[in-house]
């Protein structure tokens, strides 16, 4: 298969829109009052064999919103420390955070054929709320994701390795997951891409999509 073909197959693979693996480390679960403390990205790819397969990350601690709110208690479960010297040197406020990521993953959408980005995540109505909210707080019209469509691994884990936690469903589909880095955004956000790719191509290998292909005659050499 072509690469030429692999990038329609992309097109084709979700209505015209490329996957997009985010997650974020926040300060508690209001997204209009809470801050985002990490925010990380991983674009997908196809292979020339027709598989999903990660292809870049995207990583930034981030800066609190001015009045933002950040619980103790989410502090203790992620391990941030707001006071570490190293995190005061790298962290970027939400707008920096959010246009060094979606400046790649328009170029992604570009290369790909696809019209927008639809973000795949882990109990992915979270990330999504947080992410719209930090959009508007920072007033961008050109937000390369779809406002409301979101791809949730923990359903699809759920319905294919019977576990909604990520580190389960993770072993599950024969991905190592190590509990001690889990919580920051680069490492969840990596293995969700990871997690989502195997259930996707897994799907494939059953004969589903290779079957829709079939259908839409995408499987012919040009």
């Amino acid at each position: 298969m072509s690469e030429a073909i692999a990038r329609e197959l992309m097109a084709q693979r979700f209505r015209s829109f490329l996957p997009v693996v985010v997650d974020l480390e926040t300060g508690g679960f209001n997204p209009e009052s809470d801050a985002i403390l990490e925010i990380a990205a991983v674009t997908l790819t196809m292979d020339p064999d027709g598989n999903l397969i990660p292809d870049a990350t995207y990583a930034y601690h981030v800066t609190p919103f001015p009045g933002a709110n950040v619980e103790q208690a989410a502090l203790d479960f992620t391990g941030i420390r707001l006071d570490d010297p190293l995190r005061r040197q790298v962290a970027v406020s939400e707008a920096e955070a959010l246009g060094e990521i979606f400046r790649p993953v328009r170029k992604a959408i570009k290369a790909h054929g696809c019209t927008r980005a639809v973000l795949v995540g882990h109990n992915a109505a979270f990330d999504h709320g947080f992410l719209n909210a930090a959009v508007n707080r920072c007033a961008i019209k050109r937000n390369p994701f779809h406002p409301f469509s979101s791809f949730d691994t923990a359903s699809l884990g759920g319905l294919i390795y019977g576990q909604t936690v990520l580190a389960r469903a993770c072993r599950a589909a024969g991905i190592e997951f190590d509990n001690s880095a889990a919580h920051s955004a680069r490492y969840d956000t990596e293995r969700t891409a990871e997690l989502f790719c195997a259930m996707v191509n897994r799907y494939k290998d059953l004969g589903g999509w290779t079957l829709a292909q079939k259908e839409q005659g995408l499987d012919e050499e040009p």
